[in-house]
Formats: C-alpha cells, structure tokens, sequence
C-alpha cells in the first residue's frame, strides 16, 4: 500500500517461516486443510490425533518448500493423560509458537436427551484437553514472545443450532475459555482467537445431515439443500477456505487480532 506524498510501503507480513505449529484433529477436513495452509506460509507443523496410520500419511501431503520439517504426535483427545504426556515430550525440545485446537464435536441430539455423562464427556475432550495444550505451550510462547492460539468452534457460540443440545453448551463454554485466555497472555505477544465454521463440506456435516433426514424421515439430499439455501452464500463452506483465516490468524500481520470470535459461515449467522 502507498501513501499519496510517501514514500513509505507497508507490507503484510504472511510468512511463518521459523515458527513451530501444533494442529489437533489434523488427518483430514478442517484440521488438515489447516495444516496445509500453515506449511505452505513456511511453518513446521507437528499433526496430533489418535490414528497414527492417518497422521502418517498426512505428514506426507504437507509443502516442505521453506525446508520445514513436519511431524505427528498420536494420541486421543478423550485421554487427557496421554495428550498431557505426548505434549511434554513434544515441548521438551521444541517451542510451539501456533497451537491450533480443533476436536470433534459431540454427537447431534436434542439437549432434552443428553445424559450429564456426556456433558463430562465432551467438557474432557474440548476444555481440559485445551487447557493442557495451552499451559504447555505457554512458556516456550512467552520466551519467544510470539503466540497463537486458535480453536476452531462452531457458529453455535453465537445463535444456537437446533438438534445439536451438547454441541452448543461446550462450544459456548470453550469460546468463555478463550476469551479468558486472550485478557490474560496478551501482554506476552500471545492471541487467542476463536474461528467459527458454518456449515462446511466434513465428514461432521455429512454426519449431521444424515441424523436429520433420518429423524424427519426424507432423503439426505432434500436436508443438504435445505440447509445450503440458509447460506446467503447459496452453498457449504469449503475446509481450505476456514483454513485461509485460520492461517491468517497464526501470521505476525494478525498481531493486533485478540480474543475475537468470528464466523466463516458465507453470511449465514443471524448477528452483526
């Protein structure tokens, strides 16, 4: 961008080259794409979910063009004490300067139906699994003075989703979380930033139309078309398009974005 009478250019500065990223959820869908963008902007990212064959394999679609070294760590988000080993193992010798929070969400359901136990269940997997991750990573952040934290939710912190009762309870609960987490590390050059997907072409989708159109009884394509045409957009979401603001996020040009939750959702929520 130049200034009329200036000379002076300012540059966005996109390039995580150097920084060290830890993608959860990240053997496909959003997860993946994420890890995906964050390679091609230089940064070396380490994949954590619980089937190491999958990892594996999706280390090997990462770019390494900056000369990056990417890796994985298995372990399964509803053991805390294995993710709370492989994350103290990983930080031993590496600083994580991106941590990317991204679990699947608790089944689709009326709140009516929902036992305590799987409130429990899914507040394990969701905001004690996050706090351990965080805490983690949070002295090498503060020794580099440079962090970010991003969890990928759901629109569901800002309007409710019918038939998803659980979902909206822990998804509004992580988004407090975090708001809490951007007050307090900021000062340390850390953000905390919530990324809200719409309705978005996932195996989670797929799952949610299907539990639809078999509660109402009609075709699964009659239920996708039906939620398509809630999109001003007229379409779902693609993952490589959450992960470009996901990637942006993570980059030093979004230094100055803290504590926000904001929608990628092609317009569909109902708040300003």
């Amino acid at each position: 961008m130049r200034f009329a009478n200036c000379d002076l250019f300012l540059v966005m500065n996109l390039s995580l080259s150097g920084k060290n990223a830890l993608v959860c959820g990240s053997t496909q869908g959003i997860g993946l794409a994420i890890a995906k963008e964050l390679a091609l902007l230089g940064a070396s990212c380490t994949l954590m979910a619980r089937n190491e064959q999958t990892l594996a394999l999706a280390v090997t679609s990462l770019s390494t063009h900056a000369g990056q070294q990417h890796g994985y760590l298995v372990a399964d988000f509803s053991d805390r004490a294995a993710v709370e080993q492989a994350i103290r193992k990983h930080i031993a010798d590496t600083t994580v300067h991106i941590l990317i929070n991204n679990t699947g969400g608790p089944p689709a359901g009326p709140i009516t139906d929902a036992s305590p136990e799987i409130f429990l269940l899914y507040f394990e997997q969701h905001i004690a699994v996050n706090q351990v991750l965080a805490v983690a990573c949070l002295d090498g952040m503060k020794v580099a003075g440079y962090g970010r934290i991003i969890n990928i939710i759901s629109t569901s912190v800002r309007i409710p989703i019918d038939n998803l009762g659980v979902s909206n309870t822990i998804r509004g609960a992580t988004a407090s979380w975090a708001k809490t987490w951007s007050n307090e590390v900021a000062q340390f050059g850390i953000t905390v930033n919530n990324v809200l997907p719409g309705f978005t072409k996932t195996e989670r989708l797929n799952a949610l139309i299907q539990n639809i159109a078999a509660r109402k009884g009609v075709e699964a394509e009659t239920v996708a078309e039906q939620m398509a045409a809630e999109v001003p957009a007229r379409r779902f979401g693609e993952a490589d398009e959450i992960a470009a603001y996901v990637a942006f996020l993570a980059t030093p040009a979004a230094a100055y974005i803290n504590g926000t939750s904001v929608p990628v959702d092609g317009g569909r929520t109902g708040a300003i």
